[in-house]
């Protein structure tokens, strides 16, 4: 521990230091938080440097710190971020592990069961086992996470008590370690070596474990451990550490790796987040049998008898597989029992690793005052709609359980897996801080109207200028406006009020004939050569031969998985894209300094997507670009558009009185691009294909027929000009078939029949 105590747990390293009103708010905040108060909010505008202002918090204070984030691409983002100015520390990601997440569901009025169905992406399961293990053994940990982290996760308790630890030199037989390994979850596979698993090779051991990037192989002999040793997972190579340990953050970068000469130990974490303690296991199993009796005597009482023999059914099959396994899909529905909580409890989540964490390191934070207790910091950035988020999570979670509790699909304790009620995640956080360009009433409330404003861009940015046109023809004035920015380099977002007006009109942008049916409508609407008031070339008839090519154009909203979204984001910076159509993933946290026009289509439809609130944050988007604009297509001016409208002026005033008062002129950000941290070896791999090209964007004719490619789900396409079935396992081709059904379902729906004729016959080719 002495390695640790040595120097500050969280270094701030920063090519910068705080200008403009950061200095100012840093302080207050800094300030406040080592007096002990709970709520405070920070109101920044978009580029002030929020996260800067964050980050020199964490470094004042010390503290372990969560920071929550209302979707995954802003996580992503600031994870990113974190890891640049603490790169000594462990900063972590913990988002839901889904690509695609169908829950449990029953539908009484047409008598349909939806059984669960989910893909699991594998990197994100990784690092979310990190998460909770950089928690149980270091004191210097950062968590980005987004709204999962208030949903179930199991005990710490008995997570962090449920290990493995293996020493050179330790006399232990081989059965008694390949069974430790299969009461830690970690499945035994010889033909595929993969995260949370195991397998033999004569004398040698090769476990992977399930948050780790490498690999640890175990030479034994007779009933001994010879080494352990970090290895390749695919090379099966020797990893050598390159530097001496002190068991301090060393031990942790390496995941339980101590690596003293001679004696080279390893701590071993479970595989999954959900562990059974034998010990307690056959009395939680017991009650689980009383409790179903009682239910089905209920039941019956009711007059359900079918209801009665379906929970039965149930229960008992998960039981066996319980007993005989220790695991079970669905075994969260029983996690009230084997956490030991009472009906109603609220369940174990990431902030109970939070509060182990503290109660473990808490003597090491620093800069506390006097009778201050040790605590974690919560920061909450862009609380306007990551609070409202946490409020809802958990009426929509018991509307479904209580149908499928109702009709004998599970027990009653199935209500308790759940997210935290709202009241509860303030209970259980004990410092926070909401951070906004638009904070809400409550959370201004809740500060005691202690609020610090950050207005002040440290470049001397402005708030962008708004224009207001009309909807008629927005489709040729919006794509004049590409073409200028296209012209000089610059990037171009556009926001639409549906993922298919989305989708269609990305389509329709990158149709070169329908461009040019477009441009060839507008006839005299073409300018002469030259620059606009804006100082842009003018779009004249020769415009297509001006353009080495056209803008390429993709869309982003939810059905994008989440590492792509990020992606996306990071092409278009890179100059992949010229313009990103999206919905409400375009308006919070994005960084992206090439943007300098933000058109918002149909803004005079009030409602969610076109609030104050919404406007003004998407506007912000612009704000990032010397040249930032922001044009809204509406026919009239709302109360909405309004309020935002006089909103942005009002900031962008007292930016241009603050810039004369210290002669700042305005000056574009040059930030460089980050290489996506959390890119899976797969994604890595087709990006450096010299074919590479986004899902988005038709590729060029290759072999004997065009490209038509299909999006079945959220993580899965096919090519179906191109498919060969032989290439599939016959279970690959009962999957395949399930889903090509379904996706011709819904081309039925949407009235596509030409593509549903053609799944409807591909499917036939798989059975």
């Amino acid at each position: 521990m002495s390695d640790l105590t040595s120097h500050q747990l969280f270094e701030l390293q920063a090519p910068f230091t705080p200008t403009g009103d950061q200095p100012e708010a840093i302080a207050k905040l800094t300030q406040q938080i080592q007096s002990g108060k709970t709520d405070q909010v920070l109101l920044g505008v978009t580029g002030s440097g929020k996260t800067y202002t964050m980050a020199n918090l964490i470094a004042n204070t010390q503290k372990p710190t969560l920071v929550v984030a209302h979707n995954k691409t802003l996580a992503a983002q600031l994870y990113q971020e974190f890891r640049e100015f603490f790169p000594k520390s462990a900063v972590s990601y913990f988002v839901s592990y889904y690509d695609y997440y169908q829950p449990e569901a029953y539908i009484p009025s047409t008598d349909t069961y939806i059984e669960k169905e989910a893909q699991i992406n594998d990197e994100i399961d990784r690092l979310r086992l990190a998460t909770t293990t950089n928690l149980l053994t270091r004191p210097d940990v950062i968590v980005v996470a987004s709204v999962s982290c208030i949903y179930n996760l199991g005990s710490p308790v008995e997570y962090g008590q449920y290990l493995l630890e293996m020493m050179e030199g330790e006399l232990i037989s081989r059965e008694t370690l390949l069974l430790q390994l299969t009461n830690l979850q970690y499945d035994r596979s010889e033909m595929e070596f993969r995260r949370g698993s195991y397998r033999l090779r004569g004398d040698v051991i090769q476990i992977w474990p399930a948050y780790l990037d490498f690999a640890l192989k175990i030479d034994t002999l007779e009933n001994r451990i010879v080494s352990l040793t970090p290895i390749d997972p695919m090379s099966g190579s020797i990893l050598e550490p390159t530097a001496p340990t002190t068991g301090g953050r060393y031990q942790s970068e390496w995941g339980g790796l101590i690596n003293s000469p001679g004696n080279r130990k390893f701590i071993l974490f479970p595989a999954k987040h959900y562990v059974i303690n034998p010990v307690s296991q056959q009395a939680s199993i017991a009650q689980i049998e009383l409790d179903l009796h009682q239910r089905v005597a209920e039941l019956k009482l009711e007059n359900k008898p079918l209801e009665a023999y379906r929970l039965q059914q149930k229960v008992t099959y998960d039981l066996e597989m319980i007993r005989e396994f220790g695991f079970v899909n669905g075994i969260e529905n029983y996690s009230r029992y084997f956490d030991g909580r009472k009906p109603g409890e609220p369940p174990f989540t990431l902030l109970e690793y939070f509060k182990a964490n503290v109660a473990k390191f808490g003597q090491l934070q620093t800069g506390l005052k006097t009778g201050v207790e040790p605590s974690f910091l919560t920061l909450i950035d862009e609380s306007h709609i990551s609070l409202p988020q946490v409020r809802g999570m958990h009426h929509g979670d018991r509307a479904r359980k209580e149908t499928l509790i109702n009709y004998g699909f599970r027990l009653p304790s199935a209500a308790d897996n759940r997210p935290l009620q709202f009241q509860e995640f303030l209970q259980k956080t004990q410092q926070r801080l909401y951070v906004s360009a638009t904070p809400n009433p409550w959370e201004v409330a809740q500060a005691d109207n202690f609020v610090v404003e950050q207005l002040v861009r440290p470049t001397g940015l402005l708030d962008p200028v708004i224009e207001i046109r009309p909807s008629q023809a927005q489709l040729e004035n919006l794509l004049r406006e590409i073409l200028k920015r296209k012209l000089v380099g610059e990037r171009v977002l556009v926001t639409t009020l549906t993922k298919k007006m989305a989708e269609a009109l990305t389509d329709y942008l990158n149709d070169k004939t329908k461009i040019e049916k477009l441009l060839s409508r507008q006839g005299d609407a073409f300018a002469e050569p030259g620059l606009d008031a804006d100082g842009l070339p003018t779009v004249t008839k020769t415009i297509l031969q001006d353009l080495p090519e056209l803008p390429k154009v993709a869309y982003l909203h939810s059905d994008i998985e989440t590492l792509e979204r990020s992606s996306i984001l990071e092409e278009l910076r890179q100059g992949t894209y010229d313009v990103v159509i999206g919905i409400n993933l375009l308006r919070e946290g994005l960084d992206l300094p090439e943007v300098s026009l933000v058109a918002i289509l149909d803004a005079d439809k009030e409602g969610f997507l076109r609030s104050a609130t919404s406007l003004i944050q998407t506007m912000g988007r612009a704000a990032r670009h010397v040249n930032g604009k922001v044009i809204l297509y509406a026919d009239k001016v709302t109360k909405s558009m309004q309020l935002a409208i006089d909103e942005t002026v009002r900031r962008r005033e007292y930016q241009i009185q603050y810039n004369r008062d210290h002669n700042i002129s305005p000056i574009g950000i040059n930030k460089a691009i980050r290489t996506n941290l959390l890119l899976t070896d797969e994604a890595k791999e087709k990006r450096a294909h010299p074919g590479y090209t986004n899902h988005q964007i038709r590729p060029e004719k290759s072999g004997s027929k065009d490209p038509w490619m299909i999006q079945l789900s959220k993580k899965d396409g096919i090519d179906i000009n191109n498919f060969d079935p032989e290439s599939l396992t016959p279970a690959d081709k009962q999957k395949l078939h399930t889903k090509l059904r379904r996706r011709m379902h819904q081309a039925a729906d949407d009235m596509d029949f030409e593509l549903a004729a053609k799944l409807r016959d591909l499917a036939k080719t798989l059975v």
